[in-house]
């Protein structure tokens, strides 16, 4: 198809549509944007919130990334520094930027700001590639989806990398494809180089997006076919794409102590018991297929027309090359996406374009069985009803601990600003992010050895823990009321 045709095919009603939709996805995600950041999955991201704040507050360095945990706790080594090497903190320098030179709102408004600009960038994708691939209607319900869904609303303006990597991922493959289409020189060479700087920065942002490297080289082979592997192109495309990861993770290398373990994330949990195998275990295809894909993220009912959307009559193997991704990626990072809710922001997209085909799918050839009106307000119940059984669930991530916040204002006021604080919360950093302390997110020694190591507080919300610490030791309460306790070393 010449470049021109895609041009023609994006009709004046396609801005107005998509205008449309991202209003709505915008104002769903600015719900509670203001609040602290204590709500679902807080410990994760107030550990990408700190590096950030630390870029304001201390040394701007891209390359030594720090954030408020200085234990040996991730990473099994002391890390005096608290250096976070993970992904390469281009979301973080982000946000710092923003807040350092446009102060007008919190640091942490900035960050789920930045991810909600990203996941509009990718409800966009999503129309246009429906739009050209399947049609209007497809493109509505498949942008529409990722817009309203709550699972996909709440994690479209959480504060982490996930969503502003996927979106880079996604527009490299925007980028690509219009290089597919076109044939002319200059213009495809333009194409070619954003769409490679793109994926080279998805994947420094967030490694796991390298799975959607495939609809990449589908869309260079029906472009080259099998000449592709005598492409300069292709071959410039994986340099550009992984020689940047490659320097980055041989210079994190340097730095074992901040370098949490990960070695977990392919086939182990972490459980009360300790950590347990579930690699292609049966409780890997409930927890992943049945649980979070099923209930949480569609809702249960809208799992029939995903699964419709995949057997959907045209073969659109583009899109088959993206759900692939997201299949190899779920059964590559088991542990991971089990562990943690947020490791299936990956494979939302797919799951958005599929059930909007299995929904046009309805539409558009049920009504050879029963009328059209009936088969369209058929369709507008089950998607209503999986939107309310995905609410019920996700409503609940919208939540914090008012306690919790409370808290860590007093402890904020009774403590120095550079006194390292040990906070009795089983490694979750929360507490640490909003006291603005720095320290460790549980005693991983006895606290006389924790207080040689430079700790100076301990704070416990467990009274049995204070009431053993004022047994065994010396320290001295400085604050207790019927919450939390407050230790001097």
């Amino acid at each position: 198809m010449p470049l021109q045709a895609i041009y023609y095919q994006m009709k004046v009603k396609d801005f107005f549509t998509i205008l449309i939709i991202l209003l709505i996805a915008l104002s769903l995600r600015l719900y509670k944007i203001n609040t602290p950041l204590a709500d679902f999955h807080s410990w994760r991201q107030v550990d990408t919130a700190a590096v950030s704040r630390n870029f304001v507050n201390k040394e701007f360095n891209i390359f030594k990334p720090v954030y408020d945990d200085v234990s040996s706790i991730q990473s099994g080594l002391e890390n005096p520094k608290g250096l976070r090497f993970v992904e390469f903190p281009l979301y973080n320098a982000t946000v710092a930027v923003l807040y350092k030179y446009l102060p007008v709102v919190p640091l942490e408004i900035y960050g789920r700001i930045v991810t909600i600009f990203s996941s509009l960038i990718l409800i966009f994708i999503i129309y246009y590639f429906l739009r050209l691939e399947v049609g209007y209607g497809a493109a509505i319900v498949g942008s529409l989806i990722y817009s309203i869904f709550p699972f996909f609303v709440f994690f479209s303006r959480v504060f982490l990398p996930d969503t502003t990597s996927l979106s880079m991922a996604f527009i490299s493959i925007f980028f690509t494809y219009l290089y597919s289409k076109t044939h002319k020189r200059g213009v495809s060479s333009i194409y070619f180089l954003l769409g490679a700087i793109t994926f080279s920065l998805g994947v420094l942002i967030k490694p796991t997006v390298a799975f959607y490297l495939l609809p990449i080289v589908y869309l260079y082979y029906k472009k080259h076919g099998l000449s592709i592997f005598k492409s300069a192109f292709f071959y410039l495309f994986l340099l550009i794409t992984f020689v940047p990861f490659i320097f980055w993770r041989s210079y994190i290398a340097n730095f074992p102590e901040g370098v949490p373990a990960f070695d977990w994330l392919i086939d182990r949990v972490n459980t009360s018991e300790g950590m347990v195998n579930i690699f292609f275990r049966p409780a890997f295809f409930r927890w992943i297929f049945f649980e979070r894909i099923n209930n949480i993220i569609l809702g249960g009912y809208l799992t029939f027309f995903f699964i419709l959307g995949i057997f959907y009559k045209q073969k659109k193997f583009f899109l088959y090359s993206i759900l692939t991704s997201a299949i190899l990626y779920l059964f590559t990072f088991q542990g991971g996406n089990i562990q943690h809710e947020y490791y299936q922001i990956m494979i939302l997209p797919p799951l958005a374009m599929f059930s909007a085909l299995g929904i046009a799918y309805i539409i558009r050839y049920g009504k050879q069985l029963i009328s059209p009106l009936f088969s369209l307000i058929l369709t507008l119940i089950i998607v209503s009803f999986s939107l309310l059984v995905s609410f019920n669930y996700v409503k609940n991530y919208y939540g914090f601990s008012q306690d919790l916040v409370n808290i860590s204002k007093i402890i904020k006021d009774l403590t120095g600003k550079d006194e390292l604080v040990i906070t009795d919360t089983i490694g979750d950093t929360t507490l640490l992010y909003l006291s603005e302390r720095r320290g460790s997110p549980a005693p991983y020694n006895d606290l006389p050895t924790m207080k040689e190591k430079g700790y100076s507080y301990f704070v416990t919300m467990n009274r049995e823990v204070a009431d053993k610490v004022v047994f065994e030791t010396n320290f001295k309460i400085v604050f207790q009321n019927e919450k939390f306790t407050l230790f001097k070393l």
